[in-house]
């Protein structure tokens, strides 16, 4: 590959980001000064965009950081010899989570923890939980049987032989199932604004409840916008992952 390919992609790969950032700064800045009506006016202002973006990451960002917590340790004990029986077990349980849709969960956490951000919170983090539990399990059985034959013919313990080649040649792997329970909490968080939790999806319900389309297609604009932004930088870092 030549440098100018280099240049090219490098060039690519910063062009797209900020395509999308321009298109929801685009819109937001259309809606803010160009509103349908004097009840749009008063609705959407910079503050609150800002606002309810950042609740909307937060709730991605707890719920994704706690199922990384949860899933990743449990992925490894998982494939432990010791604990392997209870694999298919685990793995069943945890997938009732996503079969169950996403407003039967978010009401049933309400029901424990009552409205808000913590509801929200936990029920995204039920939807998290499989991908990355799935593709921490698929990484660590994934290894070449024959690299840890031969590192335990060199007398490595267990512990190194899964801190020094198992975790490395999984992460990978896993990195890919936290981008996709991080994809897919995106979307299912614009559903936690039904339980009084916040985020992006507060703008699709008012706009649908007070009939403005503008304030909709900007709820629906920026969780789409957030989802492919994000979606684009962690896959970056996974082709980084995968090239060290």
């Amino acid at each position: 590959m030549t440098r100018t390919d280099n240049k090219k992609i490098k060039i690519g790969a910063f062009l797209f980001p900020l395509i999308l950032l321009a298109l929801g700064i685009g819109y937001s800045f259309y809606v803010v000064n160009y509103p349908q009506d004097k009840i749009v006016s008063n609705y959407v202002t910079y503050s609150k965009i800002f606002k309810l973006l950042s609740q909307h990451i937060g709730l991605v960002m707890a719920s994704a950081g706690a199922a990384i917590v949860a899933s990743v340790p449990l992925g490894i004990f998982l494939t432990r010899p010791k604990f392997k029986r209870f694999t298919n077990v685990v793995v069943g349980i945890v997938n009732v989570g996503q079969t169950v849709p996403s407003l039967a969960i978010l009401a049933l956490f309400v029901s424990f923890l009552g409205v808000g951000f913590k509801s929200g919170v936990f029920a995204l983090w039920v939807y998290s939980l499989l991908p990355i539990l799935n593709n921490t399990l698929a990484g660590i059985l994934g290894v070449d049987k024959s690299i840890l034959e031969a590192a335990k013919g060199m007398g490595m313990t267990a512990t190194k032989i899964l801190t020094k080649i198992e975790l490395p040649i999984a992460y990978p792997v896993i990195m890919a199932g936290i981008r996709t329970a991080v994809t897919i909490n995106i979307g299912t968080a614009t559903l936690a604004a039904f339980i009084g939790a916040g985020g992006l999806g507060d703008l699709i319900i008012a706009g649908n409840n007070i009939n403005r389309w503008q304030i909709v297609i900007l709820g629906a604009v920026l969780s789409a916008l957030l989802a492919l932004l994000t979606d684009y930088l962690m896959s970056l870092f996974e082709d980084h992952l995968k090239n060290i």
